[in-house]
C-alpha cells in the first residue's frame, strides 16, 4: 500500500484502510475530523449541525463516566484526535491526577468562541447559502403553472 496521503481516496469498508486514512491525514483534514455536534439552541441559531472544536469552547460530555458534566476545552490534540476538558480528571492509585481525553463525537458544544475569523466566515457563508436556497424555492413556486380546478 502507498504511504502517501491521497485526497482522492473516497471510502472503504476495510477498517485497516480507514485507520490508515486517519493516521496519515494532514492537519487541515484532522481539524475537520475534530468536529462535535451543537446543542439544540445553537443548531437553530447557526442552522448547522456541528463545528470543529477549539480551545475555549464550552462543551458537555454525552457518553461515559463523566456524562452530563460541562467544562471548557483546555487541549485539542490533533495528533491523537482527542480533547481534554478543564476539571475532568481521574485519580490514579498513587494519588496523581490525569486529564481525561475525550473523543469529539462524544461531546456536545454548548457555547462557541466567535473570535476565530475562519469560524465566522463559515457561519456567514452558510447563512448566505440558505438565503439563496430560499429565494430559489420561492421563484420555483411562483413559476410553477397553476392547475385549473374548474370543470
Amino acid at each position: 500500500m502507498k504511504q502517501k496521503f491521497s485526497l482522492k481516496w473516497n471510502r472503504s469498508k476495510q477498517r485497516r484502510k480507514q485507520r490508515k486514512y486517519l493516521a496519515n491525514a494532514p492537519l487541515h483534514i484532522r481539524h475537520k475530523l475534530m468536529a462535535a455536534g451543537l446543542s439544540e439552541d445553537l443548531i437553530k441559531k447557526y442552522n448547522r449541525g456541528g463545528f470543529p472544536v477549539r480551545k475555549g469552547d464550552t462543551v458537555k460530555v454525552l457518553i461515559g463516566k463523566f456524562k452530563g458534566k460541562t467544562g471548557k476545552v483546555s487541549i485539542v490534540n490533533l495528533k491523537k484526535l482527542k480533547i481534554n476538558i478543564e476539571g475532568l480528571q481521574i485519580q490514579k492509585k498513587d494519588g496523581t491526577k490525569i486529564n481525561v481525553a475525550f473523543n469529539p463525537g462524544n461531546i456536545e458544544i454548548q457555547e462557541i468562541i466567535l473570535e476565530d475569523r475562519k469560524r465566522l466566515e463559515a457561519i456567514n457563508r452558510k447563512k448566505k447559502e440558505n438565503k439563496e436556497e430560499k429565494k430559489e424555492n420561492k421563484e420555483e413556486i411562483q413559476d410553477a403553472p397553476k392547475k385549473n380546478t374548474n370543470k
